[in-house]
């Protein structure tokens, strides 16, 4: 953990009986070479530590490592044996602690296998890390309760974890230097063991996915504080956790502030770029289309499953202009107070010049209205369009990723399968093949048409609503303020 932090100290090594770390220690570095993006390392206390005597604590930290990770290494000493596999139960109690459908956001596994001293060798060839891995982790055939406990964790394990690699590694150096190992410059370890290290971190560092949600919104800085949150507090009360339920109590908040961040953006433009009094409705509605639209890219960069649009709605009456006009009528009181300072004379002057021109005034008036609730009712369906189109193109980005995760998961699968019937699994190789089937029939339904139209029936049935009821609001909103500035 400390390599791939890039430094020789941070995570305690613990060089005696006693274990160090308690709980889920983070470290948050910026990720090698992905600009923009943090690499953050969760480095777990021990499982299975005697001294605790709480086997619920160990097998709950597993549980929340598997929920917030996207890459699981697991390091154990020595060889994949059944003591190993016996110390893995935690992961056959998954699918008692945590409640998700979408097993195709659970994390890549890797295992590091440390001190070993193992030849890579099988029935007299030499074998991979990883075919050594896939290996220990073949079934027996058999229906005894000797067999159901050996294959229990091997089967959880190829369940949960399609993606799985292996790592072997040398003792880093001889017993008598361990307990000063963080003092140790890296041209004092074994040769071994540091290419071994390099080979594990280089690997960790170029397979390693952004952790997302379902719907591939990547969990930000913010988002990941708000999960640990979520997941503690469910757990602390003797509940399951449960992702669905989690990433919907995200997405809501996420949207909220969506929403607050786009509106804001819209108001800084328009104070920008609108100079009042300005000359005409056209000019007005001409800068609130430009800020409208850069208002709501914002607001698409950052809002997820808002499957409804429910949000997005929010961003479209003209509350925003609104908000906005009348924000700037202080700016109008302030003018006529100003008034004041004129003159007697100058006052008449300008009340006779008023009523010279009322009657006019009043006939422009009434041209006005109809031909600023026509501009009005133009710039409603202006807008309306282009949050359809912003929306397609959000929707067109998230199906094809959801494609993508799919194929991927069906690939998992598909191998998953092909290995079962080599040796001799037919019942769990057909459970996998409902699984892939399911899959298809998915992929399937995302690939039609019609799925773009359910995806955007919130705004589709808005729409509707939308754009005939704005003419009283209209002429309130454009004709009073507008003038009056």
């Amino acid at each position: 953990m400390n390599r791939l932090a890039g430094k020789r100290t941070g995570f305690s090594l613990g060089s005696t009986v006693q274990a160090n770390t308690k709980g889920i220690w983070m470290w948050c570095v910026p990720y090698p070479d992905r600009k923009d993006q943090t690499l953050v390392l969760l480095d777990t206390e021990g499982l299975g530590d005697v001294d605790k005597g709480d086997t619920q604590n160990d097998t709950w930290i597993f549980a929340l490592a598997v929920l917030l990770s996207s890459t699981l290494v697991y390091n154990s000493m020595g060889t994949i044996d059944q003591n190993a596999m016996d110390q893995l139960h935690y992961v056959t109690e998954l699918t008692e602690r945590i409640k998700a459908k979408y097993l195709r956001f659970f994390p890549s596994f890797a295992w590091a296998l440390r001190d070993f001293t193992l030849q890579l060798e099988l029935n007299g060839r030499p074998i991979t890390e990883d075919e050594y891995l896939e290996n220990a982790l073949k079934l027996k055939k058999g229906d005894s309760p000797d067999v159901r406990l050996f294959n229990l964790p091997r089967k959880c394990i190829r369940f949960f974890f399609p993606t799985r690699k292996c790592f072997i590694f040398d003792r880093p150096t001889s017993r008598k230097n361990l307990h000063r190992l963080e003092q140790m410059e890296e041209r004092e370890l074994e040769p071994d063991f540091v290419e071994q290290a390099d080979r594990f971190c280089n690997y960790i560092f170029w397979t390693s996915k952004e952790k997302t949600l379902p719907g591939g919104h990547v969990v930000t800085g913010h988002l990941l504080a708000k999960l640990v949150e979520t997941y503690v507090e469910t757990i602390s009360s003797g509940k399951v956790p449960c992702m669905e339920s989690a990433v919907l109590a995200l997405a809501k908040m996420e949207n909220a502030a969506a929403v607050e961040e786009a509106l804001a953006r819209y108001g800084g433009l328009m104070g920008q770029r609108l100079c009042l009094p300005t000359e005409s409705v056209p000019e007005l509605l001409g800068v609130h289309a430009e800020c409208e639209k850069e208002a709501l890219q914002v607001f698409m960069a950052r809002a997820f499953k808002d499957d409804a649009q429910r949000f997005q709605v929010k961003l479209m009456a003209e509350a925003a202009l609104q908000q906005f006009l009348e924000s700037k009528e202080a700016v109008g009181r302030a003018i006529l107070q100003s008034d004041t300072a004129l003159s007697e004379k100058e006052k008449q002057m300008e009340e006779a010049q008023e009523q010279a021109v009322a009657a006019q005034r009043e006939k422009e008036v009434l041209r006005q209205r109809g031909a600023e609730l026509e501009q009005k009712m133009q710039d409603k369906q202006r807008s309306y369009e282009e949050n359809i189109q912003q929306l397609k193109v959000k929707m067109e980005q998230d199906r094809e990723q959801l494609l993508e995760e799919q194929k991927k998961m069906m690939d998992s699968r598909l191998g998953e399968q092909e290995a079962l019937l080599r040796e001799g699994f037919q019942k769990e190789a057909k459970r996998m093949q409902e699984e892939v089937q399911r899959l298809r029939e998915q992929s399937a339904s995302v690939k039609e048409p019609s799925w773009m139209e359910k995806a955007m029936d919130g705004l589709l049935t808005v729409g509707s609503l939308f754009l005939p009821g704005i003419a009283g609001k209209a002429v309130g909103l454009i004709s009073n303020l507008f003038r009056r500035l």
